[in-house]
């Protein structure tokens, strides 16, 4: 069985999400579609330059994910260029944040995604290390997930 994909944190979603050769000669065109994490490794390894290694730690994971995730995303846009594709960001495996949750029950702290957050707050969700369901916001003093915007995803719990 295959290991799960993990999220991979985003910064940045493009306001624009489509792209369109300007000389179209009829005919149904083509379109290479970059995934969300694949736009964000290209924006900062190629737009804000930073290094292969700083990269990865932005996105939280390994380096040698973050080049092939890179190599993907150069692969298809430099087919859409050549060959006068269309380019769509859609989808992927991708997180907005990551935000520290603790266990009351062994004390472990760990970080999880947005995404696993809503079967945290019903009950779904278990601790990796004793399987109790009583997780907090590790950033939260009051024994329950805070109130503040934790996840930059737009909707506060």
């Amino acid at each position: 069985m295959a290991r799960p994909t993990k999220w991979r944190r985003v910064e940045f979603i493009p306001n624009f999400s489509y792209f369109v050769p300007s000389d179209l000669a009829g005919g149904k065109i083509q379109e290479n579609i970059i995934k969300i994490e694949e736009a964000e490794a290209l924006r900062l390894k190629d737009l804000e330059g930073l290094e292969q290694e700083d990269c990865a730690a932005k996105m939280e994971i390994s380096r040698q994910t973050f080049q092939r995730i890179l190599n993907s995303a150069r692969r298809k846009v430099a087919d859409s260029i050549i060959n006068g594709k269309a380019i769509r960001i859609e989808g992927g495996t991708y997180t907005r944040n990551i935000c520290p949750v603790k266990c009351l029950s062994c004390g472990k702290e760990w970080k999880e995604s947005f995404e696993n957050f809503e079967k945290i707050l019903e009950g779904n969700y278990n601790c990796p290390n004793c399987h109790s369901k009583r997780i907090v916001c590790a950033r939260n003093d009051k024994k329950r997930f805070c109130r503040r915007n934790c996840w930059r995803h737009g909707r506060n719990f």
